[in-house]
């Protein structure tokens, strides 16, 4: 699974793609791709600032 996450950290547009259910992790359990996702959310918010 860490794979997955560094493959997603250097393609960012993908993790757009998974939220919006426009693609899917192929071997991923939903509740890993889950997980993986709201990690992904919670980066993008201490990203946007929300947390300055």
């Amino acid at each position: 699974m860490l794979n997955v996450i560094q493959y997603l950290e250097k393609n960012p547009s993908l993790v757009a793609l998974l939220i919006e259910h426009k693609a899917s992790l192929i071997g991923i359990s939903a509740i890993e791709q889950k997980a993986i996702l709201e990690s992904f959310e919670d980066e993008l918010c201490v990203e946007n600032g929300l947390w300055s």
